[in-house]
């Protein structure tokens, strides 16, 4: 498929696999063209700084930061004071590399001075030449909050002090109910020019589904003239990366991309799934909202072209922008 004219794309982006496809989609839209919106229910308050775990791993990406043997974090860290904090006792469970506190600091002062979040987050982007938009869903706090056969824990308690093993009975996100959308966010959901928005491959129930949980954006996104397209985080029955698939086993869907296709339901137009589950699509009413094509991102032109198959697919859907 040729290249199809396209206008403004807005991402919607978890961690890890999200910020993959966010920087597909940067190296081949201009920074006026995207607006990726990320997810900060993994926030947390956290040694007297404001840790946005998401939000930092999408602008390490597109910084050419990260670090990719771990998946987090940044490139060539080091830990030292992580050891002299483990030598005066305090909290260590959640790993702040030396390089890396410094994002928080300057996060945490900007925030102090009365910046919002989204503020903070333009001036960090800035100073690290990042051009493209990364915004965080709201500039309001919403905390994902995992009940587990352990009681309720936070979702960092979860994810990494736990490592995911507790059961998931139930998720909710304190707060969201009542925060707004950042402006940020708003601006692009309003952008009559926009002729694609792209759920990236991230975490259905922990990293896109805060967003959703927004006060009137997921009706929005559902009754949007552009198209909605979701890609799939379970490949073959599995998960990249994350507890996505242990998730959907505990809370009893079908552990497939189809399964992933039918929690989000009639808010999708269209979806894409690795080409090892093209079996899957046959056994849909709606096969025709499907698409399928390699999603693994080892390289960064595995996501290149995985986001043009994304804006080509958008542009097959018949949705009038």
């Amino acid at each position: 498929m040729s290249q199809p004219a396209h206008n403004n794309v807005l991402a919607i982006c978890g961690g890890v696999g999200g910020a993959k496809l966010a920087l597909g989609l940067a190296r081949i839209l201009s920074p006026e063209q995207l607006t990726i919106v990320v997810n900060t229910g993994d926030d947390f308050e956290h040694l007297g700084l404001t840790i946005c775990p998401d939000l930092d791993t999408v602008t390490y990406t597109l910084a050419g930061l990260s670090n990719p043997e771990m998946g987090w974090g940044r490139r060539n860290e080091s830990w030292r004071c992580l050891e002299a904090l483990e030598e005066l006792g305090g909290p260590t469970w959640f790993r702040l590399g030396d390089t890396d506190i410094a994002i928080h600091m300057a996060r945490r002062a900007l925030l102090d001075e009365g910046r919002t979040l989204a503020e903070a987050t333009a001036q960090i982007t800035h100073r690290l030449e990042i051009s493209h938009k990364i915004v965080p869903m709201s500039n309001e706090a919403v905390r994902t909050i995992i009940d587990t056969d352990d009681g309720e824990l936070s979702f960092q308690q979860y994810f990494v002090r736990e490592q995911c093993r507790p059961v998931v009975r139930r998720i909710r996100f304190e707060g969201g109910d009542s925060a707004k959308p950042s402006p940020e966010f708003e601006q692009a959901l309003n952008d009559p020019d926009l002729s694609a928005i792209l759920i990236c491959p991230s975490n259905p129930f922990v990293s896109v589904a805060p967003i959703l949980a927004l006060p009137g954006v997921e009706n929005r996104l559902r009754g949007h003239d552009a198209p909605v397209i979701a890609v799939s985080p379970i490949i073959a029955g599995e998960a990249i990366k994350g507890p996505t698939a242990k998730m959907m086993q505990e809370m009893g869907l079908e552990l497939s991309a189809l399964g992933v296709y039918q929690h989000y339901g009639d808010l999708l137009n269209g979806f894409i799934l690795d080409q090892l589950d093209h079996g899957l699509v046959g056994k849909s009413a709606n096969s025709n909202r499907f698409h399928s094509c390699n999603t693994v991102m080892k390289s960064l032109d595995d996501r290149m072209l995985l986001a043009r198959e994304c804006l080509q697919f958008a542009d097959t859907l018949g949705v009038q922008i």
